[in-house]
């Protein structure tokens, strides 16, 4: 196991612990988005959570984040979170202002991924969006790492 396999694995462990019990979404999502950017530090420029909003159900909404000044709302499609919250599927972008219909919330940001978040239904809530001032800062180990710790997110 790489030393970054064991970290993501740590930090799981840490979340799951610090959150058993919690039924408030939002303290869940901040423990999740505090924890992950302390393990991680600089490479973890901006992360946090956009939320489904309930009343307009095709947009995000920013939620629980650690870092600069995020974006209010993302319509689905629209942007790497957008294109998350549309297909369901992780996005890992090496190059943000390579992806069409890229989003800059803030423009030092150069790589991105983006992981969506199901309740136990399966229904999509939320996605974790992590952005980072290097290109290609994100690989299939943060893919894995991050997909395990949303999975257990809203189910645990």
């Amino acid at each position: 196991m790489s030393e970054k396999a064991k970290i993501y694995a740590d930090v799981r462990k840490q979340i799951a612990s610090v959150v058993a019990g919690e039924t408030s979404v939002t303290a869940r999502y901040a423990t999740a988005a505090c924890l992950l950017r302390d393990a991680f530090g600089a490479r973890f420029f901006w992360t946090g959570f956009y939320v489904v909003d309930p009343l307009k159900p095709a947009e995000l909404v920013v939620g629980p984040y650690q870092g600069t000044l995020g974006c209010l709302r993302i319509p689905f499609g629209r942007g790497v979170c957008g294109a998350a919250a549309a297909t369901g599927e992780t996005q890992l972008v090496t190059d943000v202002h390579a992806f069409p219909g890229h989003i800059a919330c803030d423009s030092r940001s150069n790589s991105e991924i983006v992981v969506p978040v199901f309740d136990r239904a399966g229904t999509l809530v939320a996605v974790l969006d992590i952005d980072s001032t290097d290109f290609g800062a994100f690989d299939l180990e943060d893919k894995a790492g991050l997909e395990a710790i949303c999975g257990d997110l809203l189910t645990a």
